[in-house]
Parts: structure tokens; sequence; C-alpha cells
């Protein structure tokens, strides 16, 4: 028996919840520990900063959403206010490319849970890197297996990794009644300055990025015009709340130096003071499960978005071609992402993410309020969000030269080589 039309609509709770899973994958995993070296203290604050953006980008999302619902989510977008040009070209190249980096941090992040877990070789550089590319590797192979499994697997990771992060802020709450040595770490005189406070939110708003999930799926969503807002404000809200409280527990339960130490694995360190290692086992799998199932999905996202641009004549045809079935941007994403994620660190790998991001949804603020009047929304909350992706873009670049030069160069880098490369392509004659 076919679907019906109403079959085939998806609730508010499912989009809401692509938006959460979307996010809260392995960002927070990866990010963590790196949030807390550069704002210390003042991390709940940082992770507020990032999440303000956040919220602001998805009112653009929203509105260009629900007027332009089809697939394609923030190429669409690019394309309805620039054309097929060579700027329309190297911004959407960008946005594969800042997928490349996305899956290159939850790799990372794979790969520093899992040799905590199950160490091997007795070195743990070694290790790191063996299971961080082999992750990239597996899921590339159920990309090709089996589409449905991936969403599958994304779909219980949602639940399995929720239930876990909103008992681990239960736990570390109940935990400082018996441990509260550290909670003065939260006081504001353990806060670093306002710019590195900034600067922090900046480098890890990579763990907010995967809202723009939720454009993909507007075209289906019950009630459209009345629930699009509440599905993105309500996936985004949901998840700044969820972070700000992650990073209360995690200030409150471990002295910094401990912090420093187990920056890779941070969350799962703050998980012993009150669990002791059974809870470090705990949040060390649910690390796993959560950015394995973000790489499957980011996998799957990226060579679609691959493949759309090159459909759209932004990539050569070569993209189109098909390898066992599956677009070959799919293999070419992957062995990208394990080059990056062995070439660089997780600061320059955030950093690039991060910096490509804010001049995305810069971008897309921007568009948002070149058309609000067929969008039939506030123009002043669209240019706010704008100045402010713009303002964190430069922060972020300034700040960060001056301790992480290579994450600035290669992120810098990569946003010139879209444009040139675009610009060769496009000045390219046809064979």
């Amino acid at each position: 028996m076919e679907k019906t039309e109403i079959d085939k609509k998806i609730s508010l709770k499912d989009a809401i919840s692509i938006g959460i899973g979307g996010m809260v994958g392995g960002g927070i995993f990866a990010v963590l520990g790196l949030a807390v070296s550069l704002a210390k203290g003042g991390t709940p604050v940082a992770f507020l900063f990032a999440g303000i953006i956040a919220l602001s980008t998805a009112y653009s999302y929203a509105k260009l959403s629900k007027k332009y619902p089809e697939n394609g989510g923030t190429v669409r977008f690019v394309h309805q206010q620039y054309g097929n040009g060579i700027f329309a070209g190297g911004i959407n190249n960008l946005l594969w490319v800042s997928y490349i980096v996305m899956l290159a941090l939850y790799s990372s992040a794979f790969g520093s849970y899992g040799a905590q877990l199950a160490p091997m070789s007795g070195d743990k550089e070694i290790d790191v890197r063996i299971f961080q590319s082999a992750i990239i590797i597996v899921a590339l192979l159920i990309n090709y297996l089996s589409v449905k499994l991936v969403g599958d697997i994304e779909a219980i990771a949602v639940i399995v990794k929720l239930i876990i992060l909103i008992a681990f802020i239960g736990v570390g709450f109940y935990g400082f009644t018996l441990h509260p040595e550290n909670l003065g770490q939260l006081l504001p005189e353990n806060w670093e300055s306002p710019i590195l406070l900034l600067s922090g939110g900046m480098v890890i708003f990579v763990a907010y990025e995967g809202f723009e999930l939720i454009a993909n799926s507007i075209a289906d969503l019950e009630n459209k015009e009345k629930n699009t807002e509440k599905a993105y404000f309500g996936a985004v809200g949901f998840v700044v709340i969820l972070y700000i409280l992650i990073a209360i527990i995690t200030v409150g339960a471990l002295p910094f130096e401990q912090i420093t130490n187990a920056e890779d694995y941070v969350l799962a360190k703050a998980a012993e003071p009150t669990l002791g290692q059974i809870g470090f086992t705990i949040i060390t799998v649910t690390a796993l499960i959560s950015t394995f199932s973000a790489i499957s999905a980011t996998i799957l996202g990226s060579g679609r978005v691959n493949y759309d641009i090159a459909v759209d004549k932004e990539l050569p045809s070569f993209f189109c071609h098909q390898l066992w079935g599956k677009p070959v941007g799919l293999v070419i994403t992957a062995v990208l992402s394990v080059t990056l994620v062995n070439l660089f660190n997780l600061q320059s790998i955030s950093t690039a993410g991060s910096v490509g991001f804010l001049l995305i949804f810069g971008i897309v603020n921007y568009i948002g309020y070149k058309k609000h009047i067929e969008l039939n929304s506030k123009k002043w909350i669209h240019i706010a969000a704008s100045i402010l992706c713009f303002a964190a873009f430069l922060t972020l670049i300034i700040q960060q030269f001056s301790q992480n030069k290579t994450g600035v160069i290669t992120a810098v880098g990569i946003i010139l080589l879209c444009f040139l490369l675009e610009w060769a392509y496009k000045n390219t004659p046809s064979k």
C-alpha cells in the first residue's frame, strides 16, 4: 500500500529531533575541553555567546526555510540570492569543505575517547590515529551498505546520548553536594577576559552548526507555517541550555589542571568524581556512539551536498559520477577527512570549522535581510545576526592568530581555495 501524503509528513517533534541530533553529535565531546582551556570558569558564558549567535541565525534559517522549503537548505538559499556565479559557488564549496572539517573534528573526538577505552599499541598518539582514521572508513562502508542503516543509527544514538547527558547533568549537580571544592572555579574572578570568552565561544561554535539540517526537512513538516520557527528555536534553545549545564558541571567537578590534562576526553573525566570508573566508562561509550553516528550522518549529508553542488555546475561533472552505486563525493569526502584529522590538531580543526560556518551563517543572515519583504520577517534581526556572525568571524581570526597561527592559516586558506578553485572552474573552457 502506498503512503498517503499525511503519512509522509514529519511531526514538529521529529524536526526538533533532527536539529538536536545534528548539534549534539560529536561537537560537545570534541570541543568541551578546548572551551575550558580558553575560557576557564567562564566556559558556560562562552557557550551562551555561541548560542546567542546560533539562535539569531536560526531566525534567518526559519524564515528562509519556510519560503524555500525544497531540499538543499543553505545551498538553495545562496542560489536564491546570488544565482549560479563564482560567489555562490565559492560559498557552497566552502559548505562542503566545512562538512569535511566537521568529520575530522568528530573523528578526532572518537579517536581520543576510543584510545582511553581500548588502548592497543601502548602509544596513545598512535592509538588515537588508528581509531580516528578507522572510524571514518567504517562509517563510509556503512553508507555504502545502507542509507537506511545510517538513519537508524542516528535515531537510536539521539535517544541514547540525550538520556545519558541529561543523567550526567543530574548526577553532576548531586555530585556538587559531595565534592563542592571546585565550585569556586565558576566565580567571575576565574573567568578569562571578555575577548577570550567571546573567542572561546567562537572556537566551539561548531558544536551548534548542526541545526541547519532542519532545513532539509521543512518541505515535509506538518503545518510548516506554524511549526518551522518552533522547530528551529526548540532545537537550538534546548541545546543552548544543555551545553551551558554541561559546562557548569564540568568546570565545577574538576580542577583546571585535570581538565587541561584530559582536554580531549574531559566529559568522561568529569563523571569520575561522583561515579568513579563506571561513570568514566559510561560517558566514554556514549561519546563513541554519539561521534560514530555523527560521522555516518555527516558523510551522507556531505556527499549529498557535494552532488547537489556538482549538479548545479559549481563543481566539475566528475562529482556527479557514481562509485559502487553512490556519489563519488562520499569517498572523496572520507579521504580528505582522514587526511585532515591526521595533519592538524583539535584546536586548528575546530577553528577552521567555526570560521567556515560563521562566514556561511553571516551570509545566510544577510540573505534574510535582503529578502525580508518576501519573507515577511523583521529585517533588524537578520542584519543584527549577520553583524554578530561577521564580528565573531573577525574576532576569532584575530585572537586565534596570536596563539594558533596554523588553525587560522588553515581556515583562511580553505576559504580562499574554495573561491579560487571555483573561479578557475568557471573560467575553464568546456572540453
